[in-house]
């Protein structure tokens, strides 16, 4: 299983918010691995040198590329989603069915996900 973290999953952390952490470090026990993509992380990523609790998770986080194939098939997702936020989009297409996805926007990301076919639990943040 995949503990699938989104922008605002992220920025929770960085905020040293309690039930964020305490979600993650279930996930971590449990032996989930910690995913996000790219793009989110430049959403969140300011200054190394000020953001050190983002900078530990993401030296743990499985940090998913975007390149021509998922931005093809982000694309195609915000298609027949109707929905336009791009990194949502390439957030979702790292998600496997049983994942549990953190997010600040569990609307877009459920019928993201429903678009997808995947079964994945959302957890709002």
């Amino acid at each position: 299983m995949n503990l699938v973290l989104d922008v605002g999953a992220l920025i929770a952390m960085e905020r040293n918010d309690r039930r964020v952490a305490g979600l993650v470090e279930l996930g971590r026990r449990s032996a989930a691995n910690l995913v996000t993509t790219a793009p989110v992380v430049a959403q969140v990523w300011r200054d190394g040198a000020r953001q050190a609790r983002l900078a530990r998770l993401l030296s743990v986080l499985d940090v998913r590329p975007a390149d021509l194939d998922a931005a093809q098939r982000a694309g195609e997702l915000l298609a027949k989603s109707g929905f336009r936020d791009v990194v949502d989009a390439l957030l979702a297409l790292v998600a496997t069915p049983g994942d549990q996805i953190l997010t600040s926007d569990p609307l877009d990301l459920g019928r993201l996900m429903s678009a997808r076919e995947v079964p994945a639990t959302v957890v709002t943040v």
